[in-house]
């Protein structure tokens, strides 16, 4: 039985700023927010079609990834849909891809998806994150947590403090 919320966090932690999904879920792993079973925490470097899978039987899903400069605050949580427009040919993909190959091989439509994109500026090989990242990871941290606690209710016993 698969956990009614996903959180799926992509980045390469080699790669300074793209390591802020990961980085994320590290901490979050940390708050116990998976321990009850109510919500799973996946890592990957990049969202592929067999991501799809991965959402079969959630009620909602949380994708996480580092984003170039321009984001509102640093940091923007937005829900997003399948979009059978969005390029399937790549290795990696947006998560409109993912919940289109969902939408099409299940036949039914996706669970409730939203993006939450945390502003990164150094995405160079073998740095760390840098101090303005870390920054937002406090910010983003703090809206998954929100985000966690409006679904608490739908997905009892889960508690989120």
């Amino acid at each position: 039985m698969a956990a009614p919320l996903l959180i799926v966090a992509v980045g390469n932690p080699s790669r300074g700023d793209d390591a802020l999904g990961p980085a994320l879920v590290e901490r979050l792993r940390a708050a116990g927010v998976d321990a009850d079973g109510t919500v799973e925490l996946l890592v990957d470097f990049q969202l592929q079609v067999e991501h799809a899978l991965d959402l079969v039987g959630r009620r909602a899903v949380l994708f996480v990834d580092a984003a170039r400069p321009g984001t509102v605050d640093g940091v923007a949580l937005q829900p997003v849909a399948a979009d059978a427009a969005a390029p399937l040919w790549s290795h990696a993909l947006r998560p409109q891809a993912v919940l289109a190959v969902y939408a099409q091989v299940q036949r039914q439509p996706p669970p409730a998806a939203w993006l939450l994109a945390i502003e990164g500026r150094d995405f160079a090989l073998g740095e760390g994150l840098g101090d303005a990242a870390r920054r937002r990871l406090d910010v983003a941290e703090a809206k998954v947590l929100d985000w966690l606690r409006e679904r608490a209710g739908a997905c009892a016993p889960h508690r989120v403090t």
